[in-house]
């Protein structure tokens, strides 16, 4: 099998190495995705984070398989928010440079979909009513309120690993 890295590509022309603004933000996307994921973290191990325990047990699973799931979720949304830096970084390319940009703008897509989608379930009457006080409600908002931002960095991210590598790219 033929891995491309670095080294084993030559014929492809450098890039411009990724401006400091980028590198920032892809930073910044992993970041974001912390303070949820800590969250999820703390409703596993059973710390009290504003469910009551009939809603833990009944509708997460909690204790049981809800715990795996919610773990899950968190193990798979923290690799997932560092793929950012392979947008900034010249050391290793995994993919092409044109695949590992069109992989970018699909997933910067499908974060603006999640997102939008994440914003009907907030603010459905359901989702309301499970956490038992204003200070549960305030705490989760905040522990999931960096996410919105993540589309719109991935974005920026993505039009940036685009541009610098379309204009690294020979003219036919």
């Amino acid at each position: 099998m033929n891995r491309m890295t670095t080294a084993t590509a030559p014929h492809l022309p450098a890039p411009r190495p990724a401006p400091a603004w980028a590198r920032r933000t892809a930073h910044a996307i992993a970041l974001c995705a912390l303070p949820s994921g800590l969250w999820r973290i703390a409703l596993a191990s059973g710390v009290h984070v504003g469910y009551t325990d009939r809603v833990l047990r009944d509708g997460f699973d909690i204790p049981g398989w809800g715990i795996a799931y919610v773990v899950g979720l968190s193990v798979l949304t923290e690799p997932a928010a560092l793929f950012p830096l392979l947008l900034v970084t010249d050391r290793w390319r995994p993919l092409r440079p044109r695949a590992l940009t069109a992989l970018s703008w699909t997933a910067s897509g499908a974060l603006i979909v999640v997102a939008l989608w994440q914003l009907v379930v907030a603010f459905t009457a359901e989702s309301r009513t499970y956490l038992a006080d204003g200070t549960a409600q305030a705490v989760r908002a905040a522990a999931f309120a960096p996410l919105f931002a993540v589309p719109a960095l991935m974005t920026a991210v993505t039009w940036s690993h685009a541009r610098r590598h379309r204009a690294a790219r020979p003219r036919a």
